[in-house]
């Protein structure tokens, strides 16, 4: 990874954290998007004491397009190659909430935001090829089943159920691996999908969500994956020779698995697309 440098979200923590360490041990130069810049401060410092790389952080705030924006601006202005853009932050929520936009934000986090900066940033990588789009996504996705609905995709008013709304944005991240790696064949740019396992995180705590989802990852922390053991498959992927021509996978444990059946729909995966470039237009334009 010398030379190479990785644009990570969410690494202030976690995984993304655990994944930001072990690239710039390797040799990257690593810059972290994070809405708590001062906790992303102390993390990029922490790591930079460690590996001696400085580490680069700036202000992002996934359920806000204008920090999307203002954010991708900063990276291309900053840094003249991206050759790992890793899409590492997520969240799962208890009641419905909404983005800066208008947007259900569990699909708005941790699908639209992460399109509409890849979307920002994707010429620059397309430039430093060969370059690789890292997606974490979750085998949570497998829950989804029947698939995305289409009806309330971005706004889920009603009967919302937070964890069927996560598992849905899980699907939509991997519907959306699938759809960008077609789309950039021949290019020389990768796109993977990773399952990191289940890790003892900050996900799910801190008042997001309430009932048994919180009461699991708070009771069965002991016996989950650490952090560090979460990040091995999005280090890897981001970072290792058996992947480079690798592309529209889905991965657990550094293998390439299958995802459900719904995953696997490429119908489905271009109307996400289309759909998520309306769902932009709409609020960045004034257009339907």
């Amino acid at each position: 990874m010398h030379g190479k440098l990785v644009v990570i979200t969410g690494g202030n923590t976690g995984i993304g954290k655990e994944t930001a360490r072990a690239l710039s041990r390797q040799g990257a130069r690593v810059v972290i998007g994070c809405r708590d810049v001062a906790q992303g401060e102390r993390a990029a410092a922490e790591i930079t004491a460690e590996s001696g790389r400085e580490v680069a952080v700036l202000a992002l705030d996934l359920a806000s397009f204008a920090s999307i924006r203002a954010f991708a601006e900063q990276v291309l202005d900053t840094c003249p190659r991206v050759d790992v853009l890793l899409l590492n932050a997520g969240v799962v929520l208890g009641d419905r909430r909404e983005t800066a936009d208008g947007f259900e934000a569990t699909f708005g986090i941790n699908h639209l935001g992460h399109f509409l900066l890849t979307e920002l940033l994707l010429d620059r990588v397309k430039a430093s090829a060969p370059s690789r789009i890292v997606v974490v996504s979750s085998d949570a996705h497998r829950r989804a089943k029947t698939g995305l609905d289409w009806d309330e995709l971005a706004q889920r008013r009603h009967g919302y159920s937070g964890w069927q709304v996560y598992c849905e944005s899980k699907l939509a991240n991997v519907l959306f691996t699938r759809e960008l790696a077609r789309r950039l064949e021949g290019t020389g740019v990768t796109v993977n999908a990773l399952h990191p396992g289940v890790v003892a995180t900050e996900f799910a705590q801190g008042g997001d969500v309430r009932g048994p989802v919180s009461w699991f990852f708070r009771f069965a922390s002991p016996f989950l994956k650490t952090p560090a053991q979460g990040a091995v498959t999005s280090i890897f992927l981001a970072s290792s020779p058996e992947v480079d021509t690798t592309t529209g996978g889905y991965f657990k444990d550094c293998q390439e698995v299958k995802p459900n059946r719904a995953a696997r729909d490429d119908h489905a995966a271009r109307r996400l697309w289309e759909e998520s470039e309306r769902l932009i237009a709409i609020r960045s334009h004034g257009v339907a």
